[in-house]
């Protein structure tokens, strides 16, 4: 059993060491992982710069949709992070790929969802359906949506009660924040949706899907096993290391606490107090410390 200061794994030592040493590439969540709200954690960036300069790719997945790729990149430079479109994966971005192969004669979207979120679905071609129930969308998408009005959360569960293709873009009950409120997420809205109108999703994008890390195997030639996926949640971050033969890890500087971890069954592979204690497990599996 290791420190619970530090770190926890249900794996042998040895058997830890070995699984970390595979490790080619880490994807990383961003809310509660790397940052909370709008404060960076101070081990971020030596983190980052650990994996660099010892060979370790990484890239951001986030399943929060209210930023486009841009704003996404635009923040990381403010809080200090360089990073290239080419490494960051959100949930509205696998969503417009998602339509664009099953729903390829798809054009006019109802969306819940920001404006920042739906500027990047329009910049794919597609267009908003207006809050009118003489304007039937090819397709219906709820997202993480923090200008959400009683009225297009009304229209949103007419269409969903009418048959139009539903999809969720993230899982996620409660967005991570440094503000003393909760942030109702996407999950929490389809749950409203499906109490009104009987219906779920249809399917629902983003972490746990194995879809973002499985880009992310092929994008740099790695096996599964060669990618861990580090993330605040085990149904969202940890689970999609499950699904795609990664290796799942959980901080707890996020949604989770400890005693949650060690309780759900089964327990991520590593529960670590943040991401500085992983990248440390990373380099002594590889003999660099």
């Amino acid at each position: 059993m290791n420190d619970f200061n530090k770190y926890y794994s249900p794996l042998s030592e040895e058997d830890l060491m070995k699984a970390c040493a595979k490790i080619k590439h880490v994807a990383l969540d961003m809310d509660g992982t790397i940052y909370m709200g709008s404060t960076l954690f101070p081990f971020t960036i030596k983190f980052l710069e650990s994996l660099k300069d010892n060979g370790i790719g990484y890239s951001f997945l986030t399943n929060n949709p209210t930023k486009s790729t841009e704003d996404y990149l635009k923040k990381l430079e403010k809080l200090g992070i360089a990073c290239t479109k080419d490494e960051m994966n959100t949930s509205a971005v696998s969503t417009i790929d998602y339509i664009k192969t099953h729903f390829p004669e798809a054009k006019r979207l109802f969306m819940l969802g920001t404006p920042s979120m739906i500027a990047e679905f329009e910049a794919a071609g597609f267009e908003s359906a207006t809050d009118s129930p003489e304007d039937r969308p090819d397709v219906l998408v709820v997202a993480f949506d923090m200008t959400l009005t009683y009225e297009r959360l009304c229209r949103a569960a007419w269409w969903a009660s009418q048959g139009v293709p539903y999809i969720a873009t993230n899982p996620d009950k409660v967005c991570p924040t440094d503000q003393e409120v909760i942030l109702v997420d996407c999950g929490s809205i389809c749950k409203s949706i499906e109490y009104a109108t009987g219906r779920q999703p249809d399917i629902v994008i983003g972490k746990p899907n194995p879809g973002m890390l499985t880009v992310i195997q092929e994008k740099y030639g790695l096996k599964p096993d060669e990618v861990a996926m580090c993330g605040d949640r085990i149904y969202t971050d940890v689970k999609t290391a499950q699904n795609s033969g990664g290796l799942g890890v959980l901080v707890l500087t996020g949604e989770t606490s400890l005693e949650t971890g060690l309780k759900n069954d089964p327990q991520p592979p590593i529960i670590a107090e943040n991401i500085e204690v992983f990248g440390e497990l990373l380099l002594r599996s590889k003999n660099l410390i």
